[in-house]
């Protein structure tokens, strides 16, 4: 298998390359640089329970291959984004990959290993138009939450869609507001952590669902701070830190209610599984 990870890789460095700068270049992308290693070590945490290599699934093995070479082709032969381009070329990559661990350790070994090998699909750049939907989507529940937390405040506002007249200034939740970044790396996160610390199919899932509410909720905070900042210092905090630099944060605050779902779930685990 090593012998032809090798090879795969060799095949691809061209596209890998491309892949590496635009994941360094790209705030949105750039946890694909960490994709491999979180992957390598989260099969090697679990080495002592993979079991040994089994007899080759050949019909796995080709049915990955074919995914492969069907995105192969769409990189080759369609007109596409250079980002979207990357993430045919990334798909194909991760698809061969899996046909060689089907191919020469078998299926109950590629089953045991099954969250490690899936995580690296997150290899492939958030396709243009899921970006675009995302984008869309946040600014519009960011606006929500904000709007909520002005009224709990009793900040009295004008407020049409996205746009927040407030009593010293006009906020306009943009694109480069939606916050889509730091929602995208939570929900990394709670991938990670939900396969790694809890043994429940469900409490999995529910950590994973909770990171979307919990975003939307951060980002709407992010906006009202800002507000509030705006009102009671003076319209010129929007040009400062927290507002261009004040991402991580934010983000950072929203792993304190992450953290606390997280032992709960793990509470509830440990009364199931006895661990």
């Amino acid at each position: 298998m090593i012998p032809y990870g090798i090879l795969l890789t060799l095949a691809f460095v061209v596209p890998l390359s491309r892949l590496a700068v635009h994941a360094w270049t790209y705030d949105l992308h750039s946890h694909i640089l960490l994709v491999p290693f979180v992957s390598a070590f989260l099969l090697h945490d679990r080495r002592e329970t993979l079991p040994s290599r089994g007899p080759s699934a050949t019909r796995l093995a080709g049915v990955a291959a074919a995914i492969g070479m069907l995105a192969l082709a769409v990189a080759w032969r369609t007109t596409l984004s250079h980002n979207d381009m990357l993430a045919a070329y990334a798909c194909a990559y991760v698809c061969l990959l899996a046909a060689g661990g089907f191919h020469f350790f078998g299926a109950a070994w590629m089953k045991a290993a099954a969250f490690p090998a899936a995580f690296l699909f997150l290899l492939m750049p958030l396709p243009d138009a899921i970006v675009d939907v995302l984008e869309r989507a946040s600014m519009v529940a960011s606006s929500e939450a904000a709007a909520m937390y002005f009224a709990l405040a009793g900040t009295p506002l004008v407020r049409e869609g996205t746009l927040f007249e407030l009593p010293t200034i006009t906020l306009q939740v943009a694109r480069e507001c939606s916050g889509i970044r730091s929602s995208w790396m939570l929900f990394i996160t709670s991938l990670v952590a939900s396969n790694m610390f809890l043994a429940s199919p469900w409490r999995r899932v529910v950590l994973v669902l909770f990171v979307i509410p919990l975003g939307i909720l951060r980002n709407g905070f992010r906006v009202f701070v800002l507000g509030m900042l705006c009102v009671h210092i003076g319209p010129h905090m929007i040009d400062t830190a927290i507002h261009h630099q004040g991402g991580p944060i934010f983000f950072a605050l929203s792993l304190v209610p992450f953290l606390g779902m997280l032992w709960w779930l793990q509470r509830g685990d440990r009364r199931t599984y006895g661990r």
